[in-house]
């Protein structure tokens, strides 16, 4: 496995590389960088190219004060994969990861083979259906939202904030053994980090919204094949999923990742690895 760095879209966008053949990109979500990926990349690169970057704002990616809203950030990895010599890419995305290829898929579709979303629903459903159901389960969207004030709560106790997270939202929790998580408070120990992840989510409204509303008021949908993946035992596992996600594209395939909470690479690689295997070579 190789690392890279490449100037796209304004930023400086690290990435990991491995392998030859029908390219891939996997895309992270938050509390996490492309290092969530570490266990499904070679065994991918022994069929395809696999790409992981560091999303604008991430890891070793510059961490800019704008730019934040899905439709830049997918411009971001849109940009990287064409510097790379690549028209046409299958794409998994994780949490925020998978938000930013789903814009990616509406904005440009014939850029992107197949997309596989890992454990969200879209994200104009996440604001449709925030009951007191969802808003418990993710209490932090709201939080995370505010100006300033997670910055300065979290930056307190980078660890303990984001060891929260990975405890509470896991079923395999040996996954995150100390060294992971370790690796993740580094990241996010960087000057800027915890801005930058917080703005990722405050673009979620209203610039996200805006976007997703006016996709969904002009009949837009997903036109490529798209594979929904979530875990069994976490907040999704009560959630509609496929079906939700059907009213956003034109071919969808779901399923539950067994005794999995929201971190599938992580908890369940191996599960994981073989519905992208299948999905990515059709």
């Amino acid at each position: 496995m190789d690392a890279g760095m490449e100037t796209v879209n304004g930023i400086r966008m690290h990435y990991r590389r491995a392998g030859e053949g029908p390219p891939v990109v996997l895309l992270h979500g938050w509390p996490q960088t492309s290092y969530c990926w570490r266990e499904l990349i070679d065994p991918l690169a022994r069929d395809h190219t696999v790409i992981a970057p560091d999303l604008r704002g991430y890891g070793r990616t510059d961490k800019p004060p704008h730019g934040y809203d899905k439709r830049t950030m997918a411009a971001d990895v849109a940009a990287l994969v064409t510097t790379l010599g690549f028209e046409r890419v299958s794409v998994a995305g994780h949490d925020r990861g998978g938000r930013v290829g789903h814009r990616w898929g509406l904005d440009r579709p014939d850029q992107v083979a197949r997309l596989a979303v890992l454990d969200i629903i879209p994200t104009r459903e996440m604001w449709r259906r925030m009951d007191s159901m969802l808003a418990r389960g993710y209490w932090h969207w709201l939080f995370h939202l505010q100006p300033d004030l997670p910055e300065r709560l979290a930056g307190q106790d980078i660890a303990g904030y984001l060891g929260y997270f990975f405890e509470r939202w896991t079923h395999q929790r040996h996954a995150f053994e100390a060294d992971v998580v370790a690796e993740y408070v580094r990241a996010f120990s960087a000057p800027g980090a915890l801005r930058a992840g917080f703005d990722d989510y405050r673009a979620s409204f209203p610039t996200d919204a805006a976007h997703d509303d006016a996709d969904a008021e002009a009949g837009h949908k997903l036109t490529m094949p798209v594979l929904a993946l979530w875990g069994a035992n976490g907040l999704l596992g009560s959630l509609p999923s496929a079906e939700i996600w059907r009213d956003y594209a034109d071919d969808v395939t779901g399923a539950a990742i067994a005794d999995c909470g929201h971190f599938l690479p992580e908890e369940q690689p191996q599960a994981v690895l073989a519905r992208l295997r299948s999905f990515f070579t059709g």
